[in-house]
């Protein structure tokens, strides 16, 4: 008689060890048992005498708490265990302050899973009481689901990472562009242009990274740390970078057109400039190390719908005659919008360079 593995189970096996997951075999079966199904899903760690990586539950009674936490991070498989050993293999891992899921589907299981950062039933298998006090139940049973769900859960984490800095960062840009065309006496913009943009040309972009495909890399890469902000790895720095230059930018387009055109053109090159470029700094919010042009430019189908919604409404402002006047602005030339469109698209480039020293460095920015 023999229960094999599913043949899925190895694969995602070896994508956890990839991501820097560490599976760990908590069993009630006989040690041979334990030990032959372990081989099969490569668990063992190769580089550790497999006797090392094995503990039942017997040896436990006879180790303390401190000797299992010195041990633990070695340990692959245990077999003959009692629920009591479950707890302390639990909290032996929450004291290397890792983020422990424990799976299950007995009753026995029960007080582990709760205990557990992350308890997951068996939906099932599993009995009503793993069930209940499960965090997440699995409809299927099958371990590479949770896998599924580890890469699932990364993706929305980056994506929510693009949003925020998408968005601190256009804010940023406009703070700049507002203080500094301030300071120099520069009636740069007016109030109904600031809230046009906040609601318009930031929303649809920003709603649409989060629809951002997964990076090439998302299930190679370590961990976070449990203390991690979501602003670490220098995220903070690229949010001021890309927002300053972005505000210099539209100071740099007021100064060009009140110099050669007057105010009113000059005030609607600035307001075009500031709602175009970020839209155009939208698609460098989709990776902060990868390549614009690698990634695909228009991969993202839900990005550049939303673009050309907000470039449709931005024509439909400048075009009709009622809207210009409510808005403040003027129409403007071919010459005057060749400076815009640059402008607006010069963040693509400044933006890839950083990302290439970022690269070569070796530095995530």
């Amino acid at each position: 008689m023999i229960d094999p593995p599913r043949e899925e189970a190895k694969q995602a096996i070896k994508t956890c060890f990839n991501a820097g997951i560490v599976p760990v075999m908590i069993t009630g079966d006989h040690i041979d048992t334990a030990v032959a199904i372990a081989d099969k899903l490569e668990i063992f760690d190769s580089k550790i005498d497999k006797s090392k990586q094995i503990l039942t539950g017997n040896e436990l009674n006879y180790l303390s708490d401190n000797e299992l936490e010195s041990i633990i991070e070695n340990i692959r498989v245990y077999a003959r265990v009692s629920p009591e050993h479950k707890m302390r293999i639990v909290n032996a891992w929450k004291k290397k302050n890792k983020i422990v899921a424990m799976t299950g589907d007995g009753v026995n299981d029960a007080p582990a899973i709760k205990f557990a950062d992350i308890g997951i039933g068996m939906g099932i298998t599993g009995t009503d009481v793993t069930k209940n006090v499960s965090d997440i139940v699995l409809a299927d049973d099958n371990f590479a689901t949770i896998v599924s769900a580890i890469k699932e859960g990364r993706k929305i984490y980056d994506n929510i990472k693009k949003t925020i800095q998408f968005l601190l960062s256009s804010n940023i840009g406009e703070v700049v562009t507002l203080f500094f065309g301030t300071i120099l006496n520069w009636n740069v913009l007016y109030p109904i242009h600031i809230l046009w943009v906040n609601l318009v040309t930031d929303s649809l972009p920003a709603l649409s990274l989060g629809m951002e495909k997964e990076d090439k890399d998302i299930m190679t890469r370590t961990p976070k740390k449990v203390k991690e902000s979501i602003f670490d790895g220098n995220m903070g720095f690229s949010i001021l970078y890309q927002g300053t230059i972005k505000g210099i930018i539209t100071l740099i387009v007021y100064f060009i057109g009140h110099k050669l055109y007057g105010q009113s053109i000059a005030v609607t090159m600035t307001f075009l400039t500031l709602s175009l470029i970020q839209l155009t700094h939208s698609y460098n919010a989709r990776s902060n190390t990868e390549s614009l042009f690698s990634i695909g430019i228009f991969s993202n189908k839900y990005l550049n719908i939303s673009v050309i919604i907000t470039i449709l409404l931005q024509l439909i402002v400048i075009l009709i005659p009622s809207l210009r006047e409510i808005f403040k602005i003027t129409y403007i030339n071919f010459e005057q919008w060749l400076i815009v469109i640059f402008a607006s698209l010069s963040i693509i480039p400044i933006v890839e360079l950083v990302k290439f020293f970022t690269r070569n460095n070796k530095t995530k920015i």
